[in-house]
């Protein structure tokens, strides 16, 4: 009797066979989806020529191989595989997605044999030896299947009979392109617009802050006046007048001593891992994506987990992989001075193991890779600069995970100063805050370099000793103006956080809910690739690491929101999942679910129609940001002089465009750009962050001199308060120059 397993990728095949041998039998990887669904014009030819029409067909559409990459091959091997074994093991990922991936294909070759599901959210031994000992009949699984092909068919229909429309009813005579309208797609794009007209909408508004000198008998510190945003000074008067009242002022103070521990962030799923390189290094969700990747299957690599990965939790079977995997860390040169002589393990939600947490998940946090250690060193010295980084980065992350809660005690000190107003005395509060380190803990994991993404409050400082009720004297106030920041536009990084967390742009109760159980909009695997293409479709652009609207890009959301604001609420994403679920708990059909999302396309259809006139010009580039962000002064210059870029626009490019087709996720993919000379990826950062955040086993390879940048304020301020702890003088370089500051900061932070 012949068994064939299927996997969905050449990883877990290699990682079963490992686990189990041949003990179930003959183990072959697909590669994600190896079908496709057909074209429309392949169901029906007059659906060729593009116009306002469902393309809905009778039944559903068929499937046809996909001829990417090595689809076709995998495909015919699996098929062939298929006509001689009595019975299937499918092993793909446990999700809706995992389950459509194989099955499609046994109901593609028409397979009418036994079929089971192993099911696993980790791909360590134990569980899938585990897994394979409770195998499940897979008529089990097949509500689940039902509901993703409800998905698949339902983007296919929904997506490309709205581009269509769209593209042939509001694109500009005379101009060609294509309008891509998507689930995801287009949501994403208005996520973006909405912060866009949010922030040339702002109106900043000065407000006033006053901060005085306390003196005591163990020495001196800083006192400010800063009221919650809701109750701002506005009145330069009034803040003079508070400073009025406080200087000479001599008064008790009430100080409050609290010992506290922070335990370490979570480990990194892809989101979170793009959101803090696109933060740190200024990497677009792609370059995280393909970095990482490398890592995962680079030729001599493999020194991480999976990662597109969709959690930030390990499987409790993982706890016995800790020790190994701390050992091996601590060998190496950068982290032999931690002492993690005992892991400490923190399970369930509030901490890192937890199997709950995993449940319907197929892919646990990124990790290092527990299969590599013993080669560790060799593998490292074959590492680019980004992927040194990154990998430093992972590597950081769990060692922080497994040692010690961070522990510090707090001191807040507080002092009313009573202020002559017409209404009479009233008492304002002059607050200081200070922090003293008691045990690192977790956060020696990460030395100087940034830890956990959080900043320190900026009011902390470094108190004299103090006691409750000790009596302060105030002076040398002053009233320190400021004002009010438009918020940030979005990154790549920060956008694919956004798009996991699409349900704070979402108002109703339960459909907020089921957005946030979905995990926003996208997958982690797609949403990279969604921003990619609003890019190449031009409705989307970059002022340096910004993305910003073109206007062609806010064009068109703005004429979906007045005519058909379902296209661009990320809320359609959570009616769907409703829907869907009502598939996999036996509630509903999975065909009347597509029967009911065509509808709505087919109204939708009727909505973009009465737009006729629009004139989208997708031909126009995005214009340079107009607003001043955060380093840039005033008069337009920039923290290092240059000066600002202008909004006018450069001339609009023509190029020309291809059919538009569907993609695995039945997003509407733009037209392919001309290939264009990919440049390296090594030395493409400068290379004292590189060096600050790589594992340093070897010497990075040399990399020509960069176009020096200034530090962050974060970066300076860090630096005069170790000078000032150290008593030591800080080099004026430091102040201009990021290396410098960098080096000052590796060299003393310690």
């Amino acid at each position: 009797m012949a068994t064939l397993i299927i996997t969905e990728k050449s990883s877990q095949a290699k990682d079963l066979r490992a686990a189990l041998g041949d003990r179930y039998g003959r183990i072959l990887p697909a590669e994600g989806h190896l079908l496709r669904l057909a074209e429309p014009d392949e169901v029906d030819p007059a659906w060729k020529r593009w116009s306002p029409t469902l393309l809905k067909p009778d039944g559903l559409y068929p499937t046809r191989p996909d001829q990417g990459g090595n689809k076709a091959a995998k495909l015919q091997a699996i098929a062939a595989a298929l006509r001689g074994c009595d019975e299937v093991i499918l092993a793909t990922d446990c999700d809706r997605e995992g389950q459509l991936i194989g099955q499609e294909i046994l109901e593609h070759v028409g397979y009418r044999g036994k079929v089971r599901r192993a099911l696993f959210t980790a791909q360590d031994p134990k569980t899938l030896r585990d897994a394979f000992a409770t195998l499940k009949p897979n008529d089990s699984m097949r509500p689940l299947y039902e509901a993703a092909v409800a998905r698949q068919q339902a983007d296919q229909i929904y997506n490309l009979s709205l581009t269509r429309t769209a593209t042939k009813t509001l694109l500009a005579p005379g101009t060609r392109g294509v309008i891509g309208i998507g689930r995801v797609k287009t949501p994403t794009l208005a996520i973006v617009c909405l912060r866009e007209l949010e922030i040339r909408n702002f109106k900043p508004e000065d407000y006033f802050e006053v901060v005085a000198t306390a003196t005591v008998a163990e020495g001196s510190f800083q006192m400010r006046h800063a009221p919650a945003p809701k109750d701002r000074i506005k009145d330069r008067a009034a803040a003079e007048a508070i400073a009025r009242a406080a200087d000479n002022h001599r008064g008790p103070l009430t100080v409050t001593v609290e010992e506290k521990r922070q335990a370490p962030p979570k480990l990194y799923d892809l989101p979170s891992l793009q959101k803090t390189c696109g933060q740190r290094w200024g990497w677009t969700a792609d370059r995280t994506l393909a970095v990482a990747q490398e890592l995962y299957d680079g030729e001599g690599k493999k020194l991480i987990t999976y990662p597109r990965a969709e959690a930030r939790y390990l499987s409790e079977n993982q706890i016995a992989d800790a020790p190994a995997i701390v050992g091996a860390l601590t060998r190496l040169r950068g982290f032999a001075h931690l002492d993690i002589s005992r892991p400490v393990i923190r399970k369930g939600k509030s901490g890192h193991f937890c199997d709950k947490a995993l449940e319907g998940v197929s892919h646990h946090a990124v990790i290092p890779n527990v299969n590599v250690l013993d080669d560790l060193e060799s593998r490292l010295f074959r590492l680019s600069d980004d992927e040194k980084r990154l990998f430093a980065l992972i590597c950081r992350s769990y060692l922080a995970a497994v040692m010690p809660d961070y522990e510090y005690r707090q001191t807040s000190v507080t002092m009313p100063v009573p202020v002559p107003t017409p209404e009479g005395i009233k008492p304002v509060a002059f607050r200081a805050v200070g922090r003293i380190p008691l045990k690192l803990g977790w956060k020696a994991a990460f030395g100087s370099a940034e830890s956990d993404g959080k900043p320190e409050e900026e009011t902390e400082q470094t108190l004299p000793p103090l006691n409750d009720g000790e009596t302060a004297t105030l002076s040398d106030p002053k009233v320190e103006a400021k004002r009010t920041q438009a918020p940030p536009r979005y990154n790549e990084g920060t956008l694919v956080d956004a798009m996991q967390n699409a349900w704070r742009f979402v108002e109703d109760p339960p459909l907020r809910d089921r957005l946030k159980e979905a995990k926003g909009i996208g997958t982690p695997a797609t949403r990279a690739e969604v921003i990619k293409g609003l890019r190449k479709q031009n409705l989307l652009g970059a002022d340096g690491k910004w993305l910003v609207p073109t206007p062609a890009g806010l064009h068109l959301f703005e004429t979906l929101r007045a005519a058909a604001p379902t296209l661009v609420d990320p809320g359609t994403t959570a009616l769907w999942e409703m829907k869907l679920d009502e598939v996999v708990t036996g509630r509903a059909d999975f065909r009347r679910v597509i029967d009911a999302i065509a509808s709505e396309a087919d109204r939708l259809i009727g909505a973009l129609v009465g737009q006729r006139g629009t004139a989208l010009d997708l031909g126009l580039p995005a214009p340079k940001a107009r607003f001043a962000r955060r380093g840039t002064t005033a008069r337009g210059k920039t923290a290092r002089g240059a000066p600002a870029a202008p909004g006018d626009a450069a001339k609009p490019v023509r190029r020309r465009t291809r059919k538009a087709t569907a993609s695995t996720n039945g997003e509407s993919m733009a037209p392919k750009p001309r290939r264009t000379r990919k440049t390296k990826a090594d030395g493409s950062a400068p290379p004292a962050a590189a060096a600050a955040e790589s594992t340093p086993v070897a010497d990075a390879p040399g990399s020509d001199a960069r176009r020096r940048r200034e530090p962050t304020e974060r970066m300076v301020a860090f630096a005069r308060s170790l000078a000032e702890r150290k008593g030591i003088a800080l080099p004026d370089p430091c102040l201009r120059d990021f290396d410098q500051c960098r080096s000052f900061l590796d060299q003393h932070a310690r």
